[in-house]
């Protein structure tokens, strides 16, 4: 069994955001795999998101980003269930950070249920229609593969983060979420370009 010391349990706790003991408890548990450990805290996080999904958030902060010299700017609302959350540094700057991606990345929708069926429905006859010919398992799982490729563009939570690649907005906000205590909610967004 590897030892588990206080640096390399601030050094998860670093990465993952989790509490002290809870990264303790995973580097135990995973005999030191720093890895592995961390996989096991995100689950946990999920989770924990899943669980507080049902709770009330009626708190919360509107943040901007104005970018490039004023040509883009964003307003986002970000709720939490607390004042004092809402007020924290660590919230704000997430919220900063939320804003500052979507200045960036340009979604058009926070989640995929907010996608008009009507556009689903185009895009996976586009996609149908350049797999002409093709059997038809293949052309289901090509249909699936694009359409993951889609959200990934015009939803916000799947987005990968312009500051971290690795993640989606959806893995930092569970981080957030595990952070906080609290059920947060990315509600909406506004994004405004100068000549779009």
């Amino acid at each position: 069994m590897a030892t588990i010391d206080a640096k390399t349990v601030n050094e998860l706790r670093t990465r993952t955001g989790a509490g002290l003991m809870d990264c303790k408890k995973a580097l135990v548990e995973t005999n030191g795999d720093m890895d592995a450990a961390a996989e096991i805290l995100r689950k946990k996080g999920i989770a924990t998101r899943d669980k507080k999904a049902g709770r009330v958030a009626s708190q919360g902060t509107v943040a901007s980003y104005i970018h490039m010299g004023g040509r883009i700017g964003v307003l986002v609302e970000i709720n939490c269930e607390s004042d004092f959350v809402a007020k924290n540094d660590l919230f704000q700057a997430f919220a900063r950070d939320i804003a500052m991606h979507i200045a960036a990345a340009s979604p058009r929708f926070v989640k995929r249920d907010e996608v008009p069926a009507e556009e689903v429905a185009k895009e996976t006859e586009i996609v149908k229609a350049q797999c002409a010919g093709k059997p038809p398992q293949a052309i289901e799982k090509i249909v699936a593969g694009k359409l993951e490729k889609f959200y990934s563009e015009v939803c916000l939570l799947d987005q990968p983060f312009v500051k971290d690649d690795k993640k989606t907005i959806n893995d930092i906000l569970t981080e957030q979420i595990t952070k906080t205590g609290e059920n947060i909610i990315i509600s909406r967004f506004s994004r405004f370009q100068i000549g779009a």
